[in-house]
């Protein structure tokens, strides 16, 4: 990276990077620079949230620890399954993945019921409230990152959900209440347990990594175990000091397939530490803005603003032959140069944007 990279993962108000009309505030180019490096630099970065959106996260991870705790320890066959690329826009409610010691609830709208299930089990608390702030907070940062790339104001309008949803319409977004490591949840076998020098027990998932094919994500944790691949080949612990108020956000594959690689998609995986005391597991609150099944991603928004667009990216490709593609993540993460912007000084009253 060029000499002006950040020191350490990037941390933005979310409130600054909340765009008013008429020339961008110094606060507002501050936080969309410093989200931007962090971006380029570690494919992740920290929002903060106001001290009341930051008591809703706070309620919504105690509601999903009471949430899992209840659940069986071996649920219904038909409720355990690994990821099924054709399902990814209908998701929704309970389901189990052993093979990565992972059980989550997908709330939908449009979709998921609000109501308890069969009258019997009530799903976790807040999850509207909760989605609807964290799908905020995702759209706020990928105007952010169009101010960034010089696109114009919303390029992504046409391939993200109505707000609010039409009359019939199910939500493409979804937010995950996920349980990785849940004790009584008969995962183990399926991961390594490793024990440190100090005795604690670590879980290493089999899966070395993920990659989300959403545009932006956003995960607040109760504990601490969220790593991502930063350019230089190193996992980053990210979640190891965060405040009650803050989450973290990365890119997703669809960003990167719509923004013609310029920005690239976060490698990412989960590890629990202090296995032995770990009663409830490590819960997360997982929100993925994802594009509309019906419409395709295509570069012509970099294309308008000037960006060069290489031949894998020249022709649009429809969301969901997106969605059910595998996509091999060499080609991505070996890189030897990550894009890497800045603002040159202002100069006769004007900004210019250089790559």
């Amino acid at each position: 990276m060029a000499g002006n990279g950040l020191p350490s993962l990037g941390r933005v108000k979310l409130t600054d990077l909340i765009p008013s009309e008429g020339i961008p505030s110094d606060s507002y180019k501050l936080s969309v620079s410093t989200l931007s490096q962090s971006f380029a630099q570690y494919s992740a970065a920290i929002i903060q949230f106001p001290a009341s959106d930051g008591a809703l996260l706070r309620s919504g991870l105690d509601s999903a620890r009471l949430y899992f705790q209840q659940k069986a320890a071996y649920p219904p066959e038909e409720l355990i399954h690994t990821n099924d690329s054709r399902e990814w826009c209908k998701t929704s409610g309970y389901c189990a993945d052993p093979q990565l010691w992972q059980e989550t609830y997908d709330y939908r709208p449009g979709l998921t019921p609000t109501d308890p299930i069969n009258g019997l089990e009530f799903p976790p608390g807040g999850l509207p409230d909760i989605f609807g702030l964290l799908s905020k907070a995702a759209r706020d940062v990928l105007d952010a990152i169009s101010y960034y790339l010089n696109l114009r104001s919303s390029p992504f309008t046409e391939i993200l959900d109505n707000v609010p949803l039409r009359s019939r319409e199910i939500s493409s977004s979804v937010l995950s209440v996920c349980c990785h490591a849940r004790p009584s949840f008969p995962g183990a076998q399926h991961n390594n347990l490793t024990t440190q020098d100090d005795g604690q027990l670590i879980m290493v998932p089999d899966h070395e990594h993920q990659v989300d094919k959403s545009l932006i994500s956003v995960v607040k944790s109760d504990k601490a175990g969220f790593h991502v691949r930063d350019f230089q080949g190193r996992w980053i612990l990210l979640d190891g000091d965060l405040g009650p108020q803050e989450a973290v956000v990365y890119p997703g594959l669809a960003l990167y397939q719509a923004t013609a690689g310029y920005v690239n998609p976060a490698l990412h995986r989960t590890e629990i530490n202090n296995m032995s005391g770990n009663m409830y597991g490590k819960c997360s609150l997982v929100f993925k803005l994802m594009p509309k099944s019906m419409t395709s991603l295509s570069c012509s928004e970099m294309r308008a603003a000037g960006h060069g667009v290489e031949a894998q990216f020249q022709l649009p490709i429809p969301v969901d032959d997106f969605m059910q593609r595998s996509h091999p993540t060499d080609q991505l993460f070996n890189r030897n140069t990550f894009p890497n912007f800045s603002y040159p000084p202002a100069h006769e009253g004007r900004q210019y944007f250089l790559i």
